[in-house]
């Protein structure tokens, strides 16, 4: 059994995530770590991970997501929105319905992210301007509570996935 991870990270976050599963597999099946190349798919599981982009997986990784057939995935992700099991739920589902149906997903992961300084710059700006709008509070509160994730208890919790992942294929 070959495995692969192959993931696209911006702040680093999804890079810490695919570390985590890396920690937890047999060094002897990992076949391939990095960004998406057409080596990864000689693997016969691999670990997909990105950032999210409008509630799916960035582009590069749904591109490589599209030239998997007859894989067993599994999918990792982090979001700079979070703690809410049905936001990440609803993102893993949509970007498995971009995934050639030849595959099969043995499993899904995500977490909360932190965002770039941008994110709350754009946050900032726009609660300058309207002051009186509850919703620029609420996603600098989001941004504040990101800042510290993926902690030890999503990477804990990352690796745990990995694992149930490994006794799928047993």
């Amino acid at each position: 059994m070959k495995i692969s991870i192959v993931y696209q990270s911006l702040t680093g976050n999804t890079r810490q995530l695919a570390e985590a599963v890396q920690a937890v597999l047999p060094s002897e099946m990992l076949f391939y770590i990095g960004t998406p190349d057409a080596e990864a798919l000689k693997a016969d599981l691999i670990f997909v991970g990105s950032w999210t982009d409008k509630g799916l997986f960035s582009q590069p990784m749904l591109d490589f997501l599209a030239q998997c057939h007859n894989k067993s995935l599994a999918l990792f992700a982090t979001c700079g929105f979070g703690q809410a099991e049905e936001y990440y739920q609803a993102i893993l589902q949509r970007t498995a319905a971009k995934i050639p149906a030849d595959n099969l997903i043995l499993a899904s992961f995500a977490c909360q992210g932190r965002m770039h300084e941008s994110v709350k710059q754009r946050y900032q700006t726009m609660q300058a301007k309207e002051p009186d709008n509850p919703r620029w509070t609420s996603l600098l509160e989001n941004y504040d509570s990101a800042l510290s994730h993926p902690d030890n208890t999503d990477l804990q919790r990352c690796q745990q996935f990995a694992r149930d992942v490994l006794t799928k294929i047993k």
